[in-house]
């Protein structure tokens, strides 16, 4: 039996850069090559060369990259800059009224905070901070909505060398204890409340709730008032924001950062149960943001940026808070769900604000899709130029409905591969030079040596040959460890091929073009009668069927397979009555025969009106394992965005 992943899954189309965005862009296809040679020849001095033309230094750096403690490496060490500077104070002078965020809320309000403006409310966040005894290497637990105030939180605390931490608004108090003990939190920062839905949730309440439950190290709890929610404040320890900052000097001098000098934690969810400290770094972190933006992004000065994702998340650190911050552009920031008071709420969002450049979930794209193509066709978008997925592989019936309802097949799609812990883009097209594909992310950038490899770690040159999903050489914005637990980073992400690849802990094959197919999870595979199947690839044909919005495919214990694949489908019509509807369960099954062949046919298919997803969007798979096989759903359940699901997907109503 191979130890290989089979692909099953065939796509043909390929889709030109159409010649004005190719004459548009930053990147020309004899830059893009330059820099692959650049990066091939000297990888060192590729990245010091970034370093030093799009960053502002504090202290130069004379090191570049430190491999002597590897898999600890050190990049740029011996120099010092402030994130919040780079963010911020470098554009003062040539952008200082710019907006550089234009917010809107649930309800219709919104603010506008020009570069100036934002400098300011950093600033004097900041020295409230130092006010109430937060010193550089302290950590800053930040439990917010979508709102800029957490970005301002993030950069305040980037601007005095204190090492925040995000904690996704939607978690529970339990989770959030967690994370304030695991990095021994001196102060919380929060809200009243947030908005989404149509409901106030109550953040506040969600902090009292962990601290109750025992975090003996926070000595400050800071609170927003956003959404007039009452809360309970506790006398020595809660302060009002507004309160906070009311004497402090709109000035804060940047502090001076040790180029390695932690700028965050942002915890996962480990398969202990335990979370993981993902530890990213100051220096290097910044490049990797600031040169995705401009290569992946193709970000001018007259952009407006739209990343949707949540600030709880990476992808909300690396392209909201920080890598277009960086980069001078104005970007929209939105508290609220998606389909309030309809689902054309993101297309008029982006028709309003006039973006230009969007960056979403596939699961969000499925979901919108799913609601039909009215709500876009109404809306002006056609200041729309770049469209970007992130979170997961988008499978290829999602990727032609973005492409051509969304982005009027004027758009190239930025298909990114990236992950919390690498910090930034590793794999994605460029605009106006990559020919696209849909479902692949093409090729790793210039600098990543991204490959695909089997169980003895030799690079599989077989094209559509399924494998580890690995890199090869360091790149500045990698973790640094997990906070506090230098062993399980070498365990979680080093434990194969002597410890000289990065483990990305994906499947992935590569075409004979060389471009890049993300298969899903290494523990997302089906091994059925020997053959081990990717479940994205099965989700993939599923979609394709013109019935089917989203679908999520599972294991099952099979007696004569080994294993069985159990298939969830959401529908783009209504689900069928009773939930079950055994003609078209019939036609699914032979359906994914058909595209994919026999072996891919799943055992069962279950209908629901929706899939058990994070507010984030991502598919909890363990909890469809659990229903699957008949199982009681276990775990935590409390960051779902609509908990009622499991016990539809149970069959209880």
């Amino acid at each position: 039996m191979s130890e290989n992943i089979e692909s099953v899954l065939t796509e043909k189309r390929v889709f030109e850069p159409s010649e004005e965005t190719a004459r548009a862009a930053r990147i020309k296809q004899a830059d893009l090559d330059a820099m692959y040679g650049k990066a091939e020849s000297d990888h060192a001095g590729f990245w010091a060369d970034l370093a030093r033309s799009e960053l502002h230094w504090q202290k130069a750096f004379s090191e570049v990259l430190d491999d002597s403690e590897a898999p600890f490496f050190r990049w740029f060490a011996d120099g010092e800059l402030n994130v919040s500077e780079n963010c911020i104070d470098r554009h003062l002078e040539d952008r200082g009224d710019k907006p550089a965020i234009v917010f809107e809320g649930e309800e219709g309000d919104t603010a506008t905070y020009t570069f100036r403006d934002v400098h300011r409310e950093v600033c004097l966040f900041a020295n409230a901070l130092k006010a109430k005894g937060v010193e550089m290497g302290d950590r800053v637990v930040i439990y917010m909505p979508m709102i800029p105030q957490a970005v301002f939180a993030m950069q305040a605390c980037a601007r005095i060398g204190a090492i925040h931490s995000v904690v996704f608004g939607g978690f529970s108090a339990d989770a959030l204890r967690d994370r304030i003990n695991d990095c021994e939190a001196k102060a919380v920062i929060t809200a009243d409340g947030g908005t989404r839905g149509g409901k106030v949730q109550p953040t506040k309440k969600g902090v009292d709730d962990a601290i109750a439950g025992g975090c003996k190290t926070v000595s400050t709890v800071f609170v927003y008032q956003r959404a007039g929610n009452e809360v309970n404040m506790t006398d020595g320890r809660d302060v009002w924001w507004h309160e906070a900052v009311a004497d402090q000097p709109a000035e804060c001098e940047p502090a001076r950062i040790p180029a390695e000098h932690p700028l965050y934690l942002l915890y996962t969810s480990g398969s202990t149960g335990k979370p993981k400290g993902i530890q990213h770094s100051t220096a290097g972190y910044l490049l990797n943001a600031v040169v995705t933006c401009k290569w992946v992004f193709d970000l001018r000065d007259d952009d407006v940026f739209w990343c949707t994702a949540d600030v709880g998340w990476v992808t909300g650190h690396t392209y909201v808070a920080f890598g277009p911050m960086a980069c001078g552009v104005t970007q929209v920031m939105y508290e609220g769900a998606p389909t309030i008071p309809d689902g054309g709420r993101i297309w008029r969002l982006t028709q309003n604000h006039g973006v230009t450049v969007f960056y979403t979930a596939p699961t969000a794209i499925r979901a919108l899709m799913k609601l039909g193509d009215d709500f876009p066709n109404s809306c002006d978008l056609s200041k729309l130029r770049i469209l970007g997925t992130v979170g997961e592989p988008i499978n290829p019936e999602a990727w032609m409905w973005y492409y051509q309802v969304i982005g009027g097949e004027r758009c190239p799609i930025v298909d990114t591969w990236w992950q919390t812990e690498t910090g930034a883009h590793m794999i994605s097209p460029l605009p106006g030079v990559t020919p696209l594909k849909p479902g692949s992310c093409t090729r790793p950038l210039p600098g990543i040596a991204a490959d695909v490899v089997d169980e003895e770690g030799h690079s599989i040159t077989e094209p559509d040959q399924g494998g580890y999903l690995v890199i090869k050489k360091p790149w500045p914005s990698m973790l640094r460890t997990i906070w506090g637990d230098p062993q399980r980073y070498k365990d979680t992400y080093w434990p194969k091929f002597d410890g000289k690849y990065y483990l990305a802990g994906d499947s992935a094959r590569k075409d004979a073009d060389g471009y890049f197919w993300i298969m899903g999870r290494i523990d997302d595979v089906v091994n059925v009668s020997g053959h081990r199947l990717g479940t994205m690839e099965v989700e993939s044909a599923l979609v394709a069927h013109e019935q089917v919005a989203e679908a999520a495919v599972v294991g099952i214990p099979h007696e004569v397979k080994g294993e069985g694949i159990f298939a969830f489908v959401v529908l783009k019509g209504e689900r069928p009555e009773g939930g079950y509807d055994e003609k078209l369960v019939k036609e699914l099954i032979q359906w994914v025969g058909k595209q994919i062949g026999p072996i891919a046919k799943p055992e069962d298919i279950r209908f629901a009106d929706n899939l058990p997803k994070t507010r984030s969007g991502k598919i909890m798979r363990r909890l469809l394992r659990n229903v699957a096989q008949g199982k009681e759903v276990e775990g935590d359940t409390s960051t779902l965005e609509n908990p009622a699901i499991i016990e539809q997907l149970q069959g209880r109503s």
